[in-house]
């Protein structure tokens, strides 16, 4: 008797092995493709310097490089004088510069046409320029410049003429603490535009945290090229706060895209200065909501929240039935009531809710089996799972609440300890 032995299933395995791994490959090579290539501009070395920048400067001699050492001088003094610095000989103003950035020059036989940028030095300049160098600076604020050009918002996925003017921006002597970042890796796949459209609070704080910043800055430029080889038109809008709060907008005009690195310079120092200014007025400080430690509420509002959660610890009381004093837990210790500052009894355990920012699957797993291998803790319960949100857990801990924030310290949490609850995040 014939048997017909069939080879599909036998075939069909490994075809199904090939085409998974040429998925994985193409995934893979899908991420590479999102943060490989030539990302990223690192920023400039920040100095504490004074640097005065777009000095226009003409000048004829008998030969170029007379023409040249002439010019120089007459930056200085034009430099200084911009920054409203007492009048003083040419000499005692060469005496504070310490380098001549030049933007643009063109030197001939008997004449030297530049853009030029002063650098005067900070600790013998400040003597004549009073307070200035004592400024009150801002608290980090991460930057990210926004270009929007042919319909399209791009950040740090590739690298633009406004990342580069802003990455070449000497921002040591702003008032402002930028925090730059160099675009690179990551970074484009994090800091998109639609970050800015978030409103998130517990996003926004894991992104801060990533670069060590209190609050955020949006510079936009939208650029409009009118025909191939002319002129471009820039509209210029300063935003900030995790609300993207607008501020302040202008325009600006290049005669030709040779021309545009020059206008994006100019747009970042008049940033700076709107930026300045929303220091001094008050308007640029850290967004408190972004704190998500205990905020400070309306004394009514904070009344009614006490008044509800008495009544619903009432009602839990009168639900459930009276127990001992001496329950159980699963370990077999004996529960009481959650200490604030003392720890609880010898040989007894106490319950505490502590709140997990989970941005992630991969997070929620990692901050998990970390609750659980932190010395002291009996046991961890998930009470809620919010992926992208923040999670709820109950942990069964040995010791008083502030002892478990320092323990859920030393395993790498940044904790919020607040009345009755601690809030965690990476």
């Amino acid at each position: 008797m014939d048997h017909a032995i069939s080879l599909q299933p036998a075939l069909r395995r490994p075809i199904l092995a090939i085409l998974g791994i040429a998925l994985l490959c193409a995934l893979a090579l899908a991420v590479v493709a999102q943060v490989g290539g030539e990302r990223g501009i690192a920023p400039v070395a920040a100095s504490r310097d004074i640097q005065v920048s777009g000095i226009e400067v003409d000048e004829t001699a008998k030969t170029g490089s007379e023409a040249r050492e002439k010019a120089w001088a007459k930056a200085a003094q034009l430099a200084w004088a911009k920054i409203k610095g007492p009048k003083l000989p040419d000499s005692q103003v060469s005496g504070l510069v310490s380098s001549i950035v030049i933007e643009r020059e063109r030197l001939g036989p008997h004449r030297y046409i530049a853009t030029l940028g002063v650098i005067f030095d900070r600790t013998r300049a400040s003597r004549y320029l009073g307070s200035e160098g004592e400024a009150v600076r801002s608290a980090p604020m991460l930057l990210l410049p926004v270009t929007i050009s042919s319909g399209t918002a791009t950040m740090y996925e590739q690298r633009t003429p406004w990342q580069r003017a802003w990455a070449e921006f000497q921002a040591g002597s702003s008032r402002i603490d930028y925090v730059r970042p160099t675009g690179a890796g990551g970074d484009s796949l994090l800091l998109t535009y639609g970050q800015t459209g978030r409103r998130s609070r517990i996003w926004w704080r894991g992104v801060l945290d990533q670069f060590g910043a209190a609050d955020v800055l949006v510079p936009i430029a939208k650029l409009r090229y009118t025909y191939p080889g002319g002129p471009v038109e820039g509209t210029f809008t300063a935003r900030m706060g995790p609300d993207n709060e607008f501020l302040e907008t202008f325009k600006l005009k290049a005669a030709n895209p040779d021309k545009l690195p020059e206008m994006l310079g100019q747009a970042v120092v008049r940033f700076d200065t709107i930026y300045e200014l929303a220091l001094a007025d008050g308007k640029l400080k850290p967004d408190p909501t972004l704190n998500l430690g205990s905020p400070d509420l309306d004394p009514a509002i904070q009344r009614l929240v006490e008044l509800g959660r008495a009544l619903l610890a009432q009602d839990r009381a009168s639900a459930e039935p009276r127990q001992s004093d001496q329950a159980t837990s699963e370990s077999g210790d004996a529960i009481t009531a959650a200490p604030i500052r003392t720890p609880p009894p010898e040989g007894s355990v106490a319950l505490y809710t502590v709140q997990v920012a989970t941005p992630d699957a991969a997070a929620f797993d990692g901050a998990i089996s970390a609750i659980r291998g932190t010395s002291g803790v009996r046991s961890a319960g998930v009470r809620s799972t919010a992926i992208g949100g923040t999670s709820v857990v109950t942990v069964s801990y040995s010791g008083s609440i502030s002892e478990l924030a320092d323990a859920l310290r030393a395993r790498g949490f940044t904790v919020r300890q607040g009345s009755a609850a601690l809030a965690i995040s990476r």
